[in-house]
């Protein structure tokens, strides 16, 4: 699917350049006999002043360069979604961390024995930081787990959920979200965001451009994917 919309918006684009050729073509055409038809019906006692035709010579070659400037734009344009449609389609399957505060806790029996399972989460550490702190909470906004990172550099860090809360206690299944405050050593506040994940289901074009869908976890940009697991 991702393939055949990338196709078509490079066709696209390469009839947009086609289009502005003939155009361009048509206008230098237009101006060539225009200037001949000027020139063999000039008064032999006042002909056209030089400077003026080569200023508009110059003014129409300087149009030609401007068109075939934008038409390398587009055909790199054209290029450069195709390359990001087969990057984005090579994703599909693969479990990715993307801006997001969600996390899905549940449980799995096997052999008789019930674990708890919990989506991966992370943090996007846009600057070193003192101490960074992510907090846990329940469906009623309720703070149940709160886990001290300490110092960490700038980067983007997986983290997993083990179903407990502060005091050892198991969760109960459903969504949770979590928070990151993290701050420097004299107590300001660090760009820190919570990160969630999902897996890439398929990859489609829409009026946003290019988007990965990841079912129940919503749909991201290729932009927006923050570390590929």
């Amino acid at each position: 699917m991702s393939n055949v919309s990338s196709v078509n918006n490079t066709a696209s684009a390469l009839a947009h350049v086609s289009s502005s050729k003939d155009l361009m073509s048509g206008t230098q055409d237009q101006f060539l006999t225009l200037l001949v038809t000027q020139l063999r019906n000039q008064d032999p006692l006042n002909p056209m002043d030089n400077a003026q035709v080569t200023s508009q010579i110059a003014q129409l070659s300087t149009v030609n360069g401007i068109n075939q400037l934008n038409t390398t734009l587009l055909a790199l344009s054209g290029q450069l979604d195709m390359s990001q449609s087969m990057q984005a389609a090579s994703l599909i399957g693969k479990q990715v961390l993307v801006p997001g505060e969600k996390i899905a806790l549940g449980s799995n029996t096997v052999d008789g024995v019930t674990n708890k399972v919990a989506t991966p989460y992370g943090v996007d550490l846009i600057s070193p930081a003192n101490q960074v702190v992510v907090t846990i909470m329940d469906g009623s906004g309720k703070a149940v787990r709160q886990i001290e990172m300490g110092p960490q550099p700038a980067g983007v860090y997986t983290l997993d959920c083990d179903g407990k809360d502060n005091d050892g206690m198991q969760l109960a299944d459903g969504a949770y979200t979590v928070k990151v405050h993290a701050t420097d050593a004299d107590g300001n506040r660090v760009a820190a965001d919570p990160l969630t994940s999902g897996k890439v289901g398929s990859v489609a074009y829409s009026s946003k451009g290019l988007q990965l869908d990841m079912g129940l976890a919503g749909k991201y940009s290729l932009f927006d994917i923050r570390k590929i697991m």
